[in-house]
């Protein structure tokens, strides 16, 4: 079972029985609110999120990922949740950008 963990939501750690679901999809599933503007087609960066640990358990970027980063719009530390294919355990943050007004964050 794959453990995704939410740093600045007070380490809430949620998880995944599936090897292959994109990131977004997982927090969806389990009732978290994340910012996402363009509905999982890669074509923002509002559903960002900021990889603390495990990014070696995220598959490659994806060419949307890849655009955003070549624009300097998606800094190597950071991924594309809707893009996102989680294969293990990782931590994650909520950029301030797109935190949402309606969620207390721990930080």
């Amino acid at each position: 079972m794959i453990q995704v963990t939410i740093d600045n939501l007070s380490g809430k750690t949620i998880y995944c029985n599936s090897k292959s679901e994109k990131l977004l999809d997982i927090l969806q599933e389990n009732h978290i609110d994340w910012m996402h503007a363009c509905g999982k087609k890669g074509r923002c960066t509002t559903c960002t999120a900021i990889i603390l640990s495990g990014s070696e358990n995220l598959e490659v970027r994806t060419s949307a990922e890849e655009k955003f980063a070549s624009q300097n719009r998606l800094p190597h530390n950071c991924r594309l949740s809707c893009q996102a294919i989680v294969k293990g355990d990782i931590v994650v943050k909520v950029p301030d950008l797109y935190k949402l007004p309606h969620i207390s964050y721990s930080e």
